[in-house]
């Protein structure tokens, strides 16, 4: 096992992994740009290096800074939670040749992963099912010739995208060439990468994940699915839980191994996700995969009973996977809120400013992921996650019933926050019944934007 493990994250997940960390023996080194200095994971980790100001280009993705605080502190290891550096291959390999293992997979995995169009070649030969694609766009005409072959509506792609970014839906051929220029503008300002391609746009699909295991020793299991089909305008999720509700059994069962066989064919080790679209009549597409720890990885923790952020650990650290697929079954239902410091009925625009008082809830099932407290800022330069609020029970109505309990008992002063939207969705009959899908929540429960 490690001896020490810089995080290099800040927030609600930097925490989780100092939580992991100590509970194995391992001591931990913060980073923290200048705005977060008084943050809780910076108070609760055994040391804490500054790495630049406030932007995040020049601290939590300054790259030179943050390895030589990792030489400075003299460390085994480095953490990349998720979200900043934690997909960046370069990373990976940049941590390895200053003999710091990366907690996560290995870089070719995560090149290979990360850029949807050879991902989707290898799920391919693989036998996984795919999206019609076109694979990368190299000029309109061709681009005109696929969607003239699968038909509108098509959904335009990042290739390096990730998190919305890169995206446009287009009905029509009239609209196609502003739509590639859009997303292929968009996606070079967010990645650096303006290559885009082009699918088939599934209509009112789900979004069910699969999680996944595998250590260096060629050991791979699925620990089961996530609905995640609550997703705000942009793709972005609000709302997750697990196991996917009204899934039949044969649907499930071929999913979860079309998740591990993809996960060998990427020649994977450690946690990640591979992410599809499921359509009513039970068919199933892969989407991309995440090479991290997922922002709802704790409703799969709850109901599986087992923690994924110590397994990453221990895999990094060169132990085997002594988790049996025969010990995976799923006891209860587990549903995580993400409370943001957004105002949903402005387009969830994001708010920053102080804390007031700040009131968590508790009792039985009850798990918040959080790094907020009474008095704590809100800096306007990261994701505006402030907690993630976990209600767990014997089923899906009784979970239901404890997180609106619990969303009663939350006070959040200082900033708006996603706290009402999340009462609503939880109060709609269609969510009840588990018909949701990826624009449900536009479609059915936002109220339109003020003019």
């Amino acid at each position: 096992m490690f001896n020490k493990v810089l995080i290099a994250n800040r927030g609600e997940i930097a925490l989780r992994i100092v939580r992991a960390c100590k509970e194995l023996g391992v001591k931990t080194v913060a980073i923290f740009s200048e705005a977060d200095r008084n943050s809780l994971h910076v108070r609760m980790a055994d040391e804490s290096y500054c790495v630049g100001p406030p932007q995040s280009a020049r601290s939590y993705l300054n790259i030179p800074n943050i390895i030589s605080a990792a030489e400075v502190a003299g460390v085994d290891a480095i953490h990349p939670g998720y979200g900043f550096l934690s997909e960046r291959e370069t990373f990976a390999e940049i941590c390895a040749s200053h003999g710091f293992k990366f907690i996560g997979p290995p870089g070719p995995a995560i090149a290979l992963m990360g850029d949807k169009a050879s991902a989707k070649k290898r799920m391919e030969e693989a036998g996984v099912p795919v999206i019609p694609g076109s694979g990368i766009v190299e000029s309109l005409e061709d681009a005109k010739a696929f969607c003239r072959t699968v038909g509108y509506p098509v959904l335009i792609k990042a290739t390096a995208g990730g998190g919305g970014k890169g995206m446009r839906i287009v009905g029509r051929e009239a609209d196609l060439a502003a739509g590639l220029e859009t997303a292929s503008g968009e996606a070079q300002a967010a990645f650096g990468d303006g290559r885009v391609y082009v699918e088939k746009l599934l209509v009112h699909p789900r979004h069910i994940e699969v999680q996944v295991l595998a250590d260096e020793f060629g050991h791979t299991i699925h620990v089961g699915e996530r609905d995640c089909s609550v997703q705000k305008p942009g793709h972005q999720k609000l709302l997750e839980e697990a196991p996917a509700p009204r899934l039949p059994t044969e649907v499930r069962e071929k999913l979860c191994w079309a998740a591990v066989r993809a996960t060998r064919a990427a020649e994977y080790s450690n946690a990640g996700t591979l992410e599809f679209l499921v359509t009513d009549d039970g068919n199933f597409y892969f989407m991309e995969m995440n090479t991290r720890i997922q922002v709802e990885h704790p409703v799969t923790e709850v109901v599986y009973g087992i923690d994924l952020v110590r397994w990453q650990i221990r895999i990094a650290a060169g132990e085997r996977l002594t988790v049996r697929q025969e010990d995976i079954k799923p006891r209860g239902h587990a549903i995580e809120c993400r409370i943001n410091a957004e105002d949903a009925d402005k387009g969830f625009a994001p708010a920053a400013g102080k804390l007031g008082s700040v009131l968590l809830p508790g009792g039985p099932g009850i798990r918040v992921d959080t790094h907020i407290f009474s008095g704590a800022e809100v800096p306007p330069y990261y994701d505006s996650l402030l907690a993630k609020i976990i209600a767990y029970d014997r089923n899906r109505a009784s979970a239901i019933a404890r997180m609106r309990r619990a969303l009663s008992e939350t006070e959040i002063k200082g900033v708006m926050t996603t706290v009402p939207i999340h009462e609503r969705i939880l109060d709609s009959p269609s969510f009840a019944g588990a018909n949701t899908h990826v624009t449900w929540l536009r479609e059915e429960v936002l109220q339109p934007p003020a003019a």
